[in-house]
């Protein structure tokens, strides 16, 4: 996937169809399954960040998606909030053809320009072996976070979705740093994990995990 920054508030990015199919995904399911579409495109994102980390995912985006003969081009801008307003600098286009939404493809909404995406601190957090995780989950006590528990393709991996409203950036960061001693940032996605992956506790996976098992 080729990634080009155009200025400080939009990114494009254009991926194949070739490398859509080798990333498991189907060139017209993207389209008609909306669950696919967004699974493609926050995966597409994941990439985007881990690339260029100066681009922050905050506040209102606006998306628009270009389909071209080999390939889709996508073209993110973030908008500014200030004083309830939302300011947006969209880059002018002159393709004419093929462009939508994937706001509105992927809410479904056609009459609202802009979504409001609330980002929350999510990761996936992978694991060597199976012991690992017991070793959190009895030396890790917060248990008001959604976590659950995935195997796939022979590795145990822990969904983690941070809470933006009790926890500050400071609690949230401490907190992962204590997970992550025991496994390790991953980049699979929750989606393709819920769709090939093998779902062993769904809700509050650690606590589960601490009263199911004994301490190492």
């Amino acid at each position: 996937m080729d990634i080009e920054r155009v200025n400080d508030t939009t990114i494009k990015f254009y991926i194949t169809y070739t490398d859509i199919e080798d990333r498991g995904f189907d060139r017209d399911e993207i389209w008609y399954n909306r669950e696919r579409g967004e699974e493609l495109f926050f995966e597409m994102m994941n990439e985007v960040n881990d690339r260029d980390d100066e681009f922050e995912l905050d506040g209102p985006l606006w998306i628009q998606i270009h389909a071209l003969d080999k390939g889709l081009e996508v073209v993110v801008t973030r908008g500014q909030v200030s004083d309830g307003n939302v300011k947006l600098e969209i880059p002018v286009s002159d393709k004419e053809t093929g462009e939508s939404s994937l706001v509105d493809l992927m809410a479904g909404n056609e009459e609202d320009d802009l979504e409001q995406i609330t980002e929350h601190l999510e990761i996936v957090i992978g694991f060597k072996d199976f012991e690992d995780v017991i070793s959190l989950s009895h030396n890790f006590f917060i248990d008001d976070l959604y976590n659950e528990l995935y195997h796939f393709e022979g590795t145990y991996f822990l969904h983690v979705l941070f809470n933006d409203e009790r926890y500050n950036e400071d609690e949230q960061d401490d907190m992962l740093s204590q997970m992550l001693e025991y496994g390790y940032e991953s980049d699979v996605s929750i989606y393709r994990m819920k769709e090939y992956g093998k779902e062993i506790v769904r809700d509050n996976a650690l606590p589960v995990i601490r009263n199911s098992f004994a301490k190492n």
